[in-house]
């Protein structure tokens, strides 16, 4: 499942930016659903979240194996709260811009590249490793950016035995996206 909120421009008398929240489910076979939408009236928050996953299992979604989000304050609590079992995913994308945030511009390409052999490792132990070489590349890193690089290494962790198949660049679960069902074989 991936769940994130996009701003949009909404009339209600006049025009105003307003988050609308989407949640985009992904079953086993492959297939994509739009499970919902919410135009909500603030920012996003995870206590909102947490009302709208309540919404989608009281509609029907017994069981999730995995929500894939941005790394917004309190969404891991919000989807325990709703699905115990389930497994949250922070989006590499969201993780790396993050990791950016405290880094020159002009290192960014060389920076994304060295991120990039992190999440794509084969095993923890390699991601492990990788993360350490790249700490000695760039140096210590400031506080921020050292938390959203270690988050990294969680992605890594969320699923042990998961690893990215096919070459170097095809559309693998360390390519960039989140997982998705196509990422796990039928049973």
């Amino acid at each position: 499942m991936f769940i994130d909120a996009l701003v949009m421009k909404i009339r209600q008398g006049q025009v105003a930016n307003r988050p609308v929240y989407v949640v985009v489910g992904i079953s086993l076979d492959g297939k994509c659903d739009v499970l919902g939408m919410w135009a909500g009236t603030g920012g996003e928050g995870a206590k909102q979240w947490a009302g709208y996953l309540t919404e989608l299992r009281n509609r029907g979604v017994e069981d999730v194996f995995m929500v894939c989000s941005d790394g917004l304050k309190g969404m891991t609590d919000a989807i325990e709260q709703v699905w115990p079992q389930a497994v949250h995913q922070q989006c590499v994308v969201h993780l790396v811009r993050a990791s950016l945030r405290y880094t020159n511009r002009k290192d960014w390409q060389k920076i994304t590249a060295a991120l990039s052999e992190i999440y794509t490792a084969p095993t923890v132990a390699a991601a492990e490793a990788r993360f350490e070489a790249f700490a000695a590349e760039f140096g210590e890193p400031v506080p921020g950016r050292h938390l959203a690089l270690a988050d990294l290494l969680t992605v890594v962790r969320a699923v042990p035995g998961l690893r990215p198949r096919g070459p170097k660049g095809a559309s693998t679960p360390g390519s960039g996206r989140c997982l998705s069902a196509r990422d796990f074989p039928p049973r």
